[in-house]
């Protein structure tokens, strides 16, 4: 198994998969889905939805080996 290293710093990772998020993210994946996990590349946008987070990101890691995973949970505000 690769070792992964963080690329950015801890308040860059947290901006970045943030904006990522409610910019391009939240609207395609919050109908439906309440209590779901999104793992979400913040170098390239790429992100995977899955029940939990383990899977999310095992999902994301088999299209982009190389992600730094940003992981959120689905909720929907009414």
């Amino acid at each position: 198994m690769a070792v992964r290293q963080p690329r950015y710093s801890k308040e860059e990772f947290a901006q970045r998969g943030d904006a990522l998020y409610e910019s391009e993210i939240r609207a395609q994946v919050e109908e439906g889905n309440h209590g779901k996990i999104v793992a979400i590349d913040i170098e390239t946008g790429a992100f995977e939805l899955a029940d939990d987070t383990m899977l999310a990101a095992r999902q994301l890691y088999a299209r982009v080996p190389d992600a730094q995973p940003w992981l959120e949970s689905v909720q929907n505000f009414v």
